[in-house]
């Protein structure tokens, strides 16, 4: 199912209805301030492992965020941040980063079995800023497409839903995504390390 959410002023109906798919175990595509996600309820075991099948990884293995829509929400699957750190990511979210942490026992055991950090995002995009606070709890999210395969159909959702209706419940078009994906910053150990450049420029922050 393709649904346009216009994210000037997400229709709370519209939003209504993606948030009761992804309570009964949906998956869905979303867009972000960065590449459009496939994301479902981090408290659904059976819903992470059809994205693990989708992405053909094992969810032990898999390097998921998860989208929460605060700082208030992020404190609730990390342990307890440093002083400068917590600066650094309020003055930087809602932004295009991805920060690592260390998890707290809440992350669901089935994706930190083998490991013990998380990655947040609080995406600057209302649409999905909208879902997570409607849902209660964060999504669980991964790019639609690998670091090196910039293609069409990661931009564009009319060519998102062709490619992908037949794996996921629903693919909101909310207009053209980016194909720039986040930077990723590693904060486990209190200093903040950049493992991936992308759309976000540290910098401008620290």
């Amino acid at each position: 199912m393709l649904i346009r959410i216009y994210p000037e002023n997400p229709n709370p109906k519209a939003i209504e209805q993606v948030v009761d798919v992804l309570r009964n175990g949906g998956i869905i595509i979303y867009p972000t301030d960065t590449i459009y996600g496939l994301g479902c309820d981090i408290t659904n075991h059976k819903a992470i492992e059809k994205i693990c099948q989708i992405r053909g990884i094992k969810p032990e293995k898999a390097n998921f965020s998860f989208i929460c829509h605060d700082l208030q929400n992020i404190s609730e699957y990390v342990k307890p941040i440093d002083t400068s750190v917590f600066r650094l990511i309020k003055k930087a979210l809602p932004g295009p980063f991805t920060f690592i942490f260390n998890a707290s026992n809440n992350v669901p055991k089935l994706l930190s079995s083998k490991k013990k950090t998380v990655g947040i995002r609080v995406p600057d995009n209302s649409i999905a800023m909208e879902i997570v606070r409607q849902l209660g709890n964060p999504i669980l999210s991964t790019s639609i497409r690998d670091d090196d395969d910039i293609l069409e159909y990661s931009t564009d959702p009319e060519l998102i839903h062709e490619k992908f209706e037949d794996k996921v419940d629903i693919v909101i078009d909310g207009g053209y995504g980016g194909n720039i994906a986040s930077t990723v910053v590693d904060c486990t150990t209190g200093e903040f390390t950049v493992l991936r450049e992308g759309k976000g420029k540290l910098e401008d922050y620290v």
